[in-house]
């Protein structure tokens, strides 16, 4: 399906449309889920606003970044400085727990479903809310490992210790020198295994989720399966949305369904197969449970 065909806003009440997604669930036999960032920010992980200014006000104020995304591509001038930043970026998005149970209410509608994620968040929500991990497959990295910034192999490294040691001990913006991480097999600096230019590291787990995502597509191709978007925006949309509707225009037997805040949309050409709810995640999952 071409990128280019004509779009289609939700149509239909909102009651229609959950009422349409809740018939689409129970009836599927295959579940793939396919999810962006607008899940996590419905979760409560918000990067700008009361959320940032609590953890980042010192950087804020010398810098007058306004949102954590801004700070993120700031060139600061040393890697204390950078570390400093970063591990708190890291600490609150990564190793605590979301505010709101989104996750929890989107796993207690898959987990008795033959279900697969794929998603571009980086935030572990998914594996931290109880999905199974070898039904996830995470595609742009994520901020629990490290990476050699050269590479010198394809080889990622968890990052826990390394990050409450960076957090709890930083002073001042800056974190002490002998904590920066360096690659254990050539010394050269560590970055986020997040995906940003063709250095990003694409280890064996990261293969062998990848070859799970294929098997699980191939082994259901035909099946009646919900493809449920969930805040996905236009950033990648070669990675999640361009594939569902292809895969959806493909097997008569599917129903792709997108659910995003003011975004929600789908091509003319399987509008009849598709639902659109424009609207807070969180809320549509918690009708979807009534």
């Amino acid at each position: 399906m071409s990128t280019r065909t004509s779009i289609s806003k939700s149509t239909g009440s909102f009651s229609d449309q959950i009422e349409r997604l809740k018939g689409a669930l129970s009836a599927a036999d295959a579940l793939v889920i396919g999810a962006g960032a607008g899940l996590s920010t419905s979760a409560g992980f918000l990067y700008e606003g009361e959320r940032f200014q609590k953890y980042f006000s010192d950087f804020a104020a010398k810098y007058g970044f306004r949102d954590m995304y801004s700070g993120g591509f700031y060139p600061f001038d040393t890697r204390e400085e950078f570390w400093a930043y970063w591990s708190r970026y890291i600490m609150i998005n990564r190793y605590m727990d979301a505010p709101k149970p989104v996750y929890g209410d989107l796993l207690a509608l898959a987990r008795d479903k033959d279900y697969f994620v794929i998603t571009t968040n980086v935030d572990h929500c998914f594996q931290k809310a109880g999905f199974e991990k070898e039904r996830l497959f995470y595609t742009q990295g994520d901020y629990g490992l490290f990476q050699c910034g050269e590479p010198c192999r394809q080889e990622t490294f968890d990052n826990e210790t390394a990050v409450r040691a960076m957090w709890e001990r930083q002073r001042d913006m800056r974190v002490p020198g002998e904590l920066l991480p360096v690659c254990p097999h050539c010394g050269k600096p560590m970055v986020m295994n997040l995906r940003a230019d063709d250095k990003f590291v694409e280890d064996e787990g990261w293969r062998r989720a990848a070859e799970r995502y294929g098997r699980f597509l191939r082994s259901h191709a035909g099946a009646r399966t919900l493809f449920l978007e969930l805040g996905v925006g236009y950033n990648t949309p070669g990675i999640i949305k361009y594939p569902f509707w292809r895969m959806t225009d493909r097997n008569p037997n599917a129903v792709y369904a997108c659910v995003n805040f003011g975004e929600a949309a789908c091509p003319d050409r399987i509008a009849d197969r598709s639902i659109c709810l424009n609207g807070d995640i969180g809320e549509v999952l918690s009708l979807l449970r009534a």
